[in-house]
């Protein structure tokens, strides 16, 4: 692995702030994002919830193209490698993501199987987790790092030890994720009943007659009518609302929207996002598809290209402000740019602009059906690229995780 990034700073919300701060520190708006930047400085995403195979086919990624992208929890840039690109650099503002980047490309690179990489990565309730990671991984880590994932909890367990559990039950949407079953619980409805379902009409039958009903329960409707409801999903107060603007009116019934794709559109054997929000684990082998990193057929790619990954913890137009110009020929934003004022729009694809190579490609997701750049971004700048509307909209109905409204992609214009 490639580090350039320097020494973390783990000052809570200290970045993350920076990105999100729009109102007033005393304002309810202003309080509603300060306790989001707050949490949102923690672990939030222990699996990435986009769609690498759209990603990688709306990007046509191949051998040599040189991306950009925001790091998250990391599933995607291990899927990527799978097609040899030349350069991705990660960027995070949370540095609890930047330690678990940096921890899977040394995971990848050092511990000894594929079984062992997925025993650490993809199976839960493997107690020596930790013992590998204190005999293959961690000397391999910097120390910053290294330093995050053994630091201890109240109880005196470190950190590293919720591999020796279940990792996707912990951060912001394990959590989430857990209480959303535990609501549907207190209604008589075991998510986790839908992996029973023989086909994708078992499965249109189970959400309608026993997960949809539940999104009309008044207690439901109510605490999803507060922002601060889906922080668990790394959803900012800005993004709230815009994610409003794409249901019915309520929030429960944009809630319902997205979970009745996940049940219903694909297959449960072909969509692994499925089943880390009903069965609460992925897969095992030829159980069903599982995260390309943890395919047996793309290990020794994987692992072969690994070098080719550096993790930044930076903002990701700083970190474009360093490059040279036409240096890059991905770009990845996933949904960041639904916390951007106008001004951080501009800001960010000035940069873009400046660094793309001729054809470029940009990809991203809103948390409503629209893109958000036109009416926002200076005309000056969104002439210099192509939205690629219709194929914009085949990518949003084929990405499994099915969280978002749109996912977007742009190609920069010929000069």
């Amino acid at each position: 692995m490639t580090d350039v990034s320097g020494e973390l700073v783990f000052r809570r919300g200290r970045k993350v702030g920076k990105a999100v701060y729009q109102n007033r520190p005393l304002s309810k708006a202003g309080i509603s994002e300060r306790l989001f930047a707050l949490l949102f400085s923690g672990l939030v995403y222990p699996q990435i919830w986009e769609d690498p195979e759209v990603d990688m086919e709306a990007m046509q990624l191949s051998e040599g193209h040189r991306i950009v992208t925001i790091a998250s929890g990391g599933c995607n840039i291990l899927a990527y490698l799978t097609r040899s690109p030349a350069r991705i650099d990660a960027v995070d503002l949370n540095a609890a993501h930047i330690a678990l980047n940096r921890m899977k490309l040394a995971a990848v690179r050092h511990l000894p199987s594929h079984s062992d990489l997925f025993r650490f990565f993809g199976e839960a309730g493997v107690a020596h987790n930790s013992h590998a990671y204190d005999r293959f991984i961690a000397p391999q880590l910097d120390a910053t790092s290294r330093s995050y994932w053994e630091r201890r909890d109240w109880r005196g367990r470190r950190r590293i030890a919720t591999f020796d559990g279940n990792f996707y039950r912990t951060g912001l949407l394990g959590v989430f994720i857990a209480a959303g079953h535990g609501v549907a619980k207190l209604y008589g409805v075991d998510p986790s009943g839908i992996m029973l379902a023989g086909g994708r009409e078992a499965q249109r039958r189970f959400f309608d007659e026993q997960l949809a009903p539940v999104f009309e329960r008044r207690m439901l409707r109510w605490v999803t009518s507060r922002k601060a409801s889906l922080f668990g999903l790394g959803i900012p107060p800005a993004q709230y609302d815009s994610l409003l603007t794409s249901g019915e009116g309520s929030m429960a019934g944009v809630l319902k929207a997205r979970l009745e794709k996940l049940a219903c559109d694909f297959p449960l054997e072909d969509n692994y996002f499925a089943w880390q929000a009903f069965a609460r684990r992925y897969p095992k082998p030829g159980e069903a598809a599982l995260p390309a990193y943890l395919e047996q057929a793309n290990y020794a790619t994987i692992r072969g290209n690994v070098d080719r990954v550096a993790v930044h913890h930076a903002n990701f137009t700083e970190h474009l402000a360093a490059r040279e110009a036409a240096s890059v020929d991905r770009f990845v934003l996933l949904d960041a740019q639904d916390w951007m004022s106008d001004a951080q729009l501009n800001a960010i694809w000035t940069e873009i602009s400046r660094t793309a190579a001729p054809g470029a490609r940009v990809i991203f997701r809103t948390a409503a059906e629209p893109s958000l750049l036109p009416g926002r971004l200076s005309p000056t700048l969104l002439d210099q690229w192509s939205y690629e509307e219709a194929r914009s909209r085949d990518f949003t109905a084929r990405d499994r995780s099915a969280i978002y409204g749109g996912f977007h992609l742009y190609v920069k214009r010929p000069a």
